[in-house]
C-alpha cells in the first residue's frame, strides 16, 4: 500500500472499516489558571499564558500512553523555570514540514500554504493552491513517511516538522528529532467525531500566533455543521445504508460508536450496524453482510471503485445488492487531484460540514435540492 494512504487509509479503514473537557493547569511558578481553548478535541489541549501558550499532545495514536508537551513562545515572552524541561518553539513559525494529506487544509483555511517547504511525496497533495506551490518548485520532497531524507529536512531547517505516530514506534521522526529538528506530533485522525477532527485547525492556529483566525474558521465550520444536522431532522424517512466492500475476504463496515457511523446517523440514516459497540470497524464475511443488507437502500463508500463494473468485475456477488440493482452506490473515490490523490482523504477531516451536506443531499434529496456534493458522486 502507497505511503500517502498510512495515515489516512488506515483511519479509513479502521472507521469504515462530543465531548467537552476544560481541565485546568497551574504551575510552580505561580501562574495565572488557564482554561483549556479546545472544545470537541479529545487529543490535545492548548493553554495560553502571557507570553506563551503551552500545546499538550495526549493521544497522538491509539491508545498512547504518554503526553508530548511543546512550549509555543512569543517574541519577548519569558518562559518558567518549570517548562523549560519541554521543547520551545519560537511562534509564530515561518516555515513548516507536515506528513500527512490532512494537514493541508489547515494551513490553506489559515492562509499560511506559501510556508510550506517540504512534504513525504508531494503527488498525493491534491488541493490546487498547494498543488500550484509544488508545481512552481517552492515544495521539496522529503522522502517517505517512514523513511524520511535528513540530510533535505536538516538542509531546509524548517521551524517546525508535524508528524504523525501509528504506535509508540517512530524511529524517523526521533532521528530528526536527535538531528535538532523540531518535530510536534498531531493526531487530528486518531479522534472519534467529525467536529473534534476538524478543531485540530487550532493547532496550526497556535502555531503560527493565528489563535483568533483558527477559532473564527472552525466557529463556521461548527455552526454550519450544527445547521445541517438541523435540517437533517427535518427528514420524514430513515433509508437503509451499507458502508464498505470485501478486501481479502473481510468485509469492513464502520462500528456503531465511529465517525463514520456518526455522520450516517446525523444524516438521518438507518445505518445497519448503527448498533454496535465499537469506534473503528468490524470485520465480517461477504454471506453475513448480504444476508443483513441485501435490501440497503443505499450503498455509501464501497472502497476506491470509480464504477459499477468495476466493482462487479470484482466480485461478480455485489450485483445481488438492491442498492447495487437500483443504482445507488455512492463513492468518493471519482473527486481527485491532479496527481491521482482522492480529495476526500484531505479535507474531509477538516470539512465534516460538507462531508453531512453530502450525504444528506443523496439519502433526502428534497432536503437540499440544488447543492452539488463536494466528495460524494453516484457511480454509473
Amino acid at each position: 500500500m502507497k505511503i500517502y494512504f498510512s495515515k489516512i487509509s488506515i483511519c479509513f479503514l479502521l472507521l469504515l472499516c462530543f465531548g467537552c473537557h476544560q481541565k485546568k493547569t497551574v504551575s510552580n511558578d505561580n501562574l495565572s489558571v488557564s482554561n483549556n481553548e479546545i472544545k470537541y478535541a479529545k487529543g490535545f489541549e492548548i493553554h495560553k499564558y502571557n507570553g506563551f501558550s503551552v500545546l499538550t499532545i495526549s493521544n497522538p495514536w491509539p491508545d498512547a500512553n504518554q503526553n508530548f508537551t511543546y512550549i509555543l513562545q512569543e517574541k519577548n515572552g519569558i518562559i518558567p523555570d518549570s517548562l523549560k524541561k519541554y521543547t520551545s518553539i519560537a511562534v509564530p513559525i515561518q516555515s513548516i514540514v507536515v506528513t500527512s494529506t490532512t494537514h493541508i487544509p489547515s494551513l490553506e483555511l489559515l492562509g499560511v500554504e506559501n510556508t510550506l517547504t517540504g512534504f513525504p511525496n508531494t503527488d498525493y497533495i491534491s488541493s490546487k493552491k498547494t498543488r500550484a506551490l509544488i508545481d512552481a518548485g517552492k515544495v521539496r520532497e522529503v522522502g517517505q513517511n517512514d523513511n524520511l531524507n535528513t540530510e533535505v529536512l536538516i538542509d531546509l531547517a524548517p521551524n517546525v516538522i508535524v508528524g504523525f505516530g501509528l504506535n509508540n514506534s517512530n524511529p524517523a521522526l526521533d532521528n530528526l528529532q536527535k538531528s535538532g529538528l523540531k518535530v510536534v506530533f498531531n493526531g487530528d485522525w486518531n479522534e472519534k467525531t467529525p467536529l473534534a477532527k476538524a478543531e485540530w485547525i487550532k493547532f496550526f492556529g497556535a502555531l503560527y500566533g493565528l489563535n483568533n483566525k483558527a477559532n473564527k474558521v472552525f466557529s463556521e465550520i461548527e455552526t454550519h455543521y450544527n445547521q445541517t444536522l438541523l435540517l437533517a431532522k427535518k427528514a420524514t424517512s430513515s433509508p437503509t445504508v451499507l458502508c464498505g466492500s470485501e478486501y481479502q475476504n473481510q468485509w469492513f463496515v464502520p462500528q456503531g460508536m465511529s465517525w463514520a457511523s456518526q455522520f450516517l446517523n446525523d444524516a438521518h440514516a438507518n445505518y445497519l450496524w448503527k448498533n454496535t459497540s465499537g469506534t473503528g470497524s468490524i470485520a465480517l464475511s461477504f454471506e453475513t453482510v448480504l444476508e443483513k443488507a441485501k435490501k440497503a437502500d443505499f450503498w455509501i463508500s464501497p472502497g476506491d471503485f470509480s464504477s459499477l463494473a468495476e466493482m462487479k468485475k470484482s466480485n461478480f456477488h455485489y450485483q445481488e445488492f438492491d442498492a447495487f440493482k437500483n443504482k445507488k452506490v455512492y463513492s468518493y473515490a471519482l473527486n481527485k487531484g491532479k496527481k491521482g490523490g482522492i480529495l476526500y482523504f484531505e479535507w474531509s477531516l477538516s470539512r465534516p460540514d460538507w462531508v453531512l451536506k453530502d450525504l444528506i443531499r443523496i439519502i433526502h434529496p428534497e432536503l437540499l435540492p440544488n447543492y452539488k456534493p463536494y466528495f460524494f458522486q453516484k457511480l454509473q
